[in-house]
């Protein structure tokens, strides 16, 4: 069955509701060995129009249409950002934490660039408020199940902050070759773990993963 596209009707009712600005929010890199962990976010209001054609929730869409979507979703959007958490940070604080970190790291962006962050609501995807245990200050934020299938805002958030990831993991690939994260970008591949076996972890990796699955599977396109 074909899944609809995403529209702007939840960031409706939020700006029916009283919010002036929708800032969606989604993860990505949780479930990689290697890399970091990054949160990114797209701000829009009541007038913000039509979002870009062919927008889906990025696990949803080929590598090369991603890469396509990504800047115009930024330009749509009247704000992007995407805050990332190191693998270091990950093996240190914990994933769930190190998404709280990536996100008040977004955040962060979002108010240097002129964000009116306290007049918006955050959506964020699934149903789990990992966000707000990481602000010193708390903010409205919104959980809702499949938002990044569903929510225009949400949707571009999720390959906006895919397409920097991807393109930090294929960088790093050429200053530590051999783990093949130009095609799994991190993810625990055949192939990654081949590397792993011949090479040993760099620097990149989550140690902390590398003896247990991660906790959530994630597409390696």
């Amino acid at each position: 069955m074909a899944v609809a596209d995403p529209t702007l009707e939840f960031e409706a009712e939020l700006h029916a509701g009283g919010a002036r600005y929708v800032i969606g929010c989604d993860e990505v890199g949780r479930g990689a060995i290697a890399g970091p962990v990054g949160v990114g976010l797209c701000v829009v209001d009541v007038e913000i129009g039509t979002h870009p054609e062919g927008l889906r929730d990025s696990k949803m869409l080929s590598e090369k249409r991603r890469e396509a979507l990504a800047p115009l979703a930024a330009s749509w959007a009247l704000y992007s950002a995407v805050g990332l958490a190191t693998a270091e940070e990950v093996d240190s604080v914990g994933i769930i934490r190190a998404l709280g970190l990536a996100g008040k790291r977004a955040l962060g962006q979002l108010h240097a660039a002129g964000a009116s962050i306290r007049e918006s609501v955050i959506l964020l995807d699934g149903s789990h408020d990992w966000l707000t245990p990481s602000l010193s200050t708390p903010l409205h934020v919104r959980t809702r199940v499949k938002a990044d299938r569903d929510c225009a805002s949400v949707a571009a958030a999720s390959v906006v902050a895919k397409v920097h990831r991807d393109r930090l993991m294929i960088d790093a690939d050429a200053v530590h070759p051999g783990y093949g994260w130009t095609g799994n970008k991190g993810y625990g591949s055949a192939g990654h773990y081949e590397g792993l076996a011949t090479l040993g972890p760099s620097p990149l990796h989550r140690l902390t993963w590398l003896h247990s699955a991660p906790d959530e599977a994630e597409d390696v396109a």
